[in-house]
């Protein structure tokens, strides 16, 4: 792989701004919400977030300045790869909560689902680049892309990892939205999906954790269970309710700093931050996310070719996903799935792989104005 260091002169300084921002304010939330009183030490989380963000950034230039025409030319290898690393989760991989998600890798362990993400965009980009049709697609024309998407979906599913499924699913369902469906096929399937929905319900039900189950059931009745599994809803939007306008304040937060908000440095980072920052504080985040959607949006639009067009798509679908899931599940509008907020939730390999896509991205901005690659 090269780097062309004439691409300089189009690295996006102001976006790079606010990606380090909020990947800031994520340091910063990880930084409160583990603080111990003095005499009593305090957490690492924080500094072993902060290492994995300065590590983040090495791949987000990596990833920006490597030609993303040569990084493709491996997707399928990649795809490979990663589908065998996710067979070895379910047989060697190390357990946590309940699910088998990481595969120990000496000093650290690595999340394949993470990377699944990055790998199908890679080879789902490539494949639709090379055979775009002219209509729309058709039911053959989605075979193909469909396996490829179900393979790891499925892996990642018997983790069990519901919120990582869906993630992929979106990658899948962005990209198929922006080639286009033939309107007939797109009318048959309308009405075929409403004829077969009872019994893939009843079927995807059936295959769903306990646990999964309780979550779907608190989502449409958080009363149900205000104790159990309705406990970490309640307390993340009494947590955002009581930020109010301005905010607690550093360390100010009482559903976080007394303990009472469960996972708050990962998937509820979002309610501790409105708590402390309150409406202003969470106004200019979502403006933050806001800045970054839009900036994928317009480098999707204006990319020189498909392939950077697919490749831009659907990491702003990905990201978009995530950042609306997290959200919507921190305030009720959406079921507790377990998804993070990207360049927030406490976790290194999410936070890797969050970097490398955005510099993916920044990637096709930088070479719109290259006459070759």
């Amino acid at each position: 792989m090269s780097i062309d260091r004439r691409s300089l002169s189009q690295f996006d300084w102001a976006i790079f701004g606010v990606i380090l921002m909020i990947m800031a304010l994520g340091i910063l939330s990880i930084y409160s919400v583990t603080f111990q009183p003095a005499g009593q030490g305090r957490s690492p989380l924080y500094m072993r977030q902060f290492y994995w963000t300065t590590l983040g950034l090495i791949v987000f230039i990596f990833m920006a300045w490597v030609d993303y025409h040569e990084i493709a030319r491996f997707a399928y290898l990649i795809y490979g790869v990663t589908t065998l690393f996710l067979v070895l989760v379910l047989l060697v991989g190390r357990s946590g909560q309940g699910a088998r998600r990481w595969l120990p890798l000496g000093v650290f362990s690595l999340q394949p689902s993470e990377v699944a993400k990055i790998a199908l965009l890679l080879v789902l980009a490539r494949y639709f680049s090379e055979n775009s049709p002219r209509r729309g697609l058709s039911f053959a024309q989605l075979l193909v892309p469909g396996l490829l998407t179900l393979v790891p979906m499925l892996l990642v599913l018997k983790q069990p990892d519901l919120g990582t499924a869906l993630a992929i699913s979106s990658i899948f369902f962005t990209l198929v939205f922006v080639m286009g469906l033939r309107s007939r096929f797109l009318i048959f399937s309308f009405l075929f999906s409403l004829m077969l929905f009872p019994f893939l319900w009843n079927l995807a039900w059936q295959h769903l954790k306990d646990y999964q189950k309780e979550r779907l059931l608190t989502f449409l009745d958080p009363s149900n269970d205000p104790m159990g599994t309705g406990y970490h809803l309640s307390q993340s939007k009494i947590a955002i309710g009581s930020g109010g306008f301005l905010g607690k304040g550093l360390f100010g937060g009482t559903q976080s700093q007394l303990k009472f908000l469960p996972e708050s440095h990962t998937d509820f980072i979002f309610a501790v931050f409105s708590e402390e920052w309150g409406f202003l504080g969470v106004f200019a985040l979502l403006l933050l996310f806001t800045l970054v959607i839009f900036w994928g949006v317009e480098i999707a639009y204006r990319a020189k070719d498909p392939l950077g067009t697919l490749l831009a798509a659907g990491i702003v679908g990905l990201i978009a996903f995530y950042v609306i899931v997290n959200i919507g599940m921190t305030l009720g509008v959406t079921p507790v799935v377990g998804v993070p907020l990207p360049l927030m939730s406490y976790g290194g390999t999410s936070m890797l792989t969050t970097s490398a896509l955005l510099g993916l991205l920044l990637n096709v901005k930088m070479r719109r104005f290259m006459l070759f690659y």
